[in-house]
């Protein structure tokens, strides 16, 4: 009995009977007049040549519809194929149908007709009226029964995971403006501060969110006022979300998470109620965290906006999140915690102190901090005796937290493709190479010879400008295979620097210039294989002009926007005659450039054709065979302010 009871609830639980229910009816209604098997049309002048023919057996008419229906006898029939569809008659009768106008009185006229025809030949005749009532009502209720069901669809989507209105609540559209935060109740959350390495800075501020929620008397006996909210500032994937599970756990409080984009719905104020909702759930649940994930989507500046793509919905919406952030009392024990990728195009009202009372920058992680990420994504994987997790970190420079996880997962994968029993070196860094410069490519057809020859010497014009000139990154390997869009890589280990000097950024637009110049020595023309590099010098030189003040002729002006707000200007912070100016000076850098790369290699060309030829028969090559051609790898000068001392 019970396993019946199941059933029937799975059974009124799953909609897709309503579905076959809804098809039904609008087929119904798309197709109650063009049902096959139907009887054919006919004029009232073809039915009188029919009757006087003989071939009527039976005409059935209903007096109400003025409308008649024939029956044909089944040894006729094959005389009037010509008037069915395909040629075949109905399985069944009536066979032809006819109209005929108000007037028309039945009795006399088939009265007549019958009586002209001989005895065999006479048809039976019968005479009805029909309701319609129940085919009328069904007709206008059917439209609306449709309409309510769809209705009820769609607010079963909305409340869907939203507390009563979810799955097993039942329907109820006043739900759709519940907050749809996912809770976790006190001691759910088991992320701690160890499941987060590195983020030594991040965690120090976060520790003290842990401490006002656990300790808040020792702060408040001497004045202090518990933050409102901290904005956790990243790049993607350097463990934002993470951080904020982490203190949660470490607190031991219930935790709300939910994203910007949950809040904003098509219907006018469900977001604005959905905050409502979620700040009273917290201040019932206090002390606990409250976590709203890239809160970008409802937290963008305002007056970005204005007269291009306002959204009224979303633009009420924060203003409600700023009433909610302003209306609980400073220690009623709920804080709230927003990550976000761009701060710089979030609404000042929402920054400012009393809201998001700090900001918590979790940067990509340096070289210590990637090493115990490493460890704590390596405690599942069977390692092979040779692996260095030193030299992996040294070996992922400018790699987040999710890239390194990343790394570890395909490095994995790719040991098991090898049928590997433990996940050795080689695997990791063939990972890197595949995450960085995508899926090797082994087809013979990709490259011509010629190609094949003129990829090797770009790469190796890469690979001597960085060896030679002390700012450029120092090169690690060169690969002619192709992987991704790229026919050819080098890759280096950049320098993990905070600070650039000029000559550090031209000694980096020189290496990205390296390979177009050896295309120029070599065939004496360029090629199309530069694009990249040259996309990315372009931007280096025009950053030095309109940022960094690096020009003489332009002076030291920044034009640089921190903030976002010119985001729809339409209207440059410059003149026509300075931003011909900045196009002078870039292009000045750039010919510069070209020149101390050309003069750089020409100086260097027996060595340059060397590595082009050991490129041509290995394929790859690493930072110890160019150190057999070139010597020594050049560095800066021991007192440099830009090199460790």
């Amino acid at each position: 009995m019970a396993d019946n009871k199941k059933s029937g609830r799975r059974w009124f639980g799953n909609l897709s009977w309503l579905y076959i229910l809804i098809f039904i009816g609008m087929g119904y209604m798309l197709f109650s007049n063009q049902r096959s098997g139907e009887p054919e049309k006919v004029e009232w002048g073809d039915v009188q040549s029919m009757i006087k023919s003989g071939d009527v057996a039976e005409i059935s008419f209903v007096r109400n519809d003025f409308k008649g229906e024939v029956k044909i006898r089944p040894e006729r029939l094959a005389k009037y194929s010509d008037k069915f569809q395909g040629g075949v008659p109905p399985r069944r009768s009536p066979h032809f149908y006819f109209l005929v106008s108000t007037k028309f009185d039945p009795e006399a006229t088939f009265g007549e007709l019958n009586s002209q025809l001989a005895e065999v030949e006479q048809f039976k005749v019968v005479i009805k009226n029909e309701e319609h009532i129940w085919m009328e009502i069904a007709q206008m209720v059917l439209p609306l029964l449709i309409l309510i069901v769809f209705w009820v669809l769609i607010f079963r989507g909305m409340g869907r995971g939203a507390g009563p209105g979810g799955p097993g609540g039942g329907f109820n559209p006043f739900n759709t403006g519940k907050s749809t935060a996912r809770e976790s109740e006190k001691g759910e959350v088991k992320v701690t501060f160890k499941d987060v390495a590195g983020l030594y800075g991040a965690k120090e501020e976060v520790m003290e969110i842990v401490d006002f929620l656990k300790n808040p008397q020792k702060y408040t006996a001497l004045g202090g006022k518990i933050p409102k909210g901290a904005l956790l500032v990243g790049p993607p994937g350097t463990g934002k979300t993470l951080l904020a599970k982490a203190v949660a756990g470490e607190a031991n409080v219930p935790f709300f998470s939910i994203s910007g984009s949950d809040f904003v719905e098509m219907f006018v104020g469900v977001g604005a109620s959905r905050v409502r909702d979620l700040f009273r759930q917290a201040k019932e649940k206090a002390p606990c965290i409250v976590f709203i994930d890239e809160i970008d989507a409802v937290g963008r500046a305002r007056a970005k906006n204005g007269g291009f793509s306002s959204n009224d919905e979303r633009e009420n919406t924060l203003n409600q999140l700023l009433t909610e952030m302003d209306g609980f009392d400073t220690n009623s024990g709920v804080i709230v915690l927003a990550a976000t990728n761009r701060s710089d195009i979030l609404d000042q009202a929402l920054m400012r102190a009393g809201r998001f009372d700090r900001q918590i920058h979790v940067e990509l992680p340096e070289l210590k901090e990637r090493e115990e990420i490493f460890k704590v994504h390596l405690r599942d994987i069977k390692l092979g005796d040779d692996f260095n997790v030193e030299f992996m970190a040294k070996h992922t420079p400018g790699f987040s937290g999710a890239d390194i996880a990343n790394v570890c997962n395909e490095a994995a994968l790719t040991a098991a493709r090898r049928d590997h029993e433990k996940v050795m070196q080689q695997d990791f860094l063939d990972a890197v190479d595949r995450i960085i410069g995508g899926l090797e490519r082994k087809s013979n057809t990709i490259m011509t010879p010629a190609e094949k020859r003129t990829t090797a010497y770009h790469e190796a014009g890469h690979a001597l400008v960085g060896w030679l000139l002390p700012y450029a990154d120092p090169v690690f390997k060169v690969s002619i295979i192709p992987r991704g869009k790229a026919l050819g890589l080098t890759w280096s280990l950049p320098e993990e620097r905070k600070n650039w000097s000029r000559s550090v950024m031209m000694d980096q637009m020189s290496m990205l210039l390296g390979g177009r110049v050896a295309e120029e020595i070599l065939n004496g023309e360029p090629s199309t294989g530069a694009l990249n590099d040259l996309e990315r010098m372009t931007g280096m030189a025009y950053a030095m002009v309109q940022y960094y003040g690096m020009s003489d002729k332009v002076g030291t002006l920044s034009f640089y926007d921190s903030s976002g707000a010119r985001g729809y200007n339409l209207v440059k912070p410059y003149s026509e005659k300075t931003a011909e100016l900045m196009d002078t000076e870039v292009k000045a850098i750039i010919k510069e450039v070209h020149a101390r790369t050309m003069a750089l290699i020409e100086s260097h060309k027996e060595e340059f054709m060397q590595l082009g030829a050991l490129l041509l028969e290995k394929e790859v090559i690493f930072a110890e065979d160019i150190e057999r051609i070139l010597g020594p790898k050049v560095k800066p000068a021991a007192d440099d302010q830009f090199t460790d001392k």
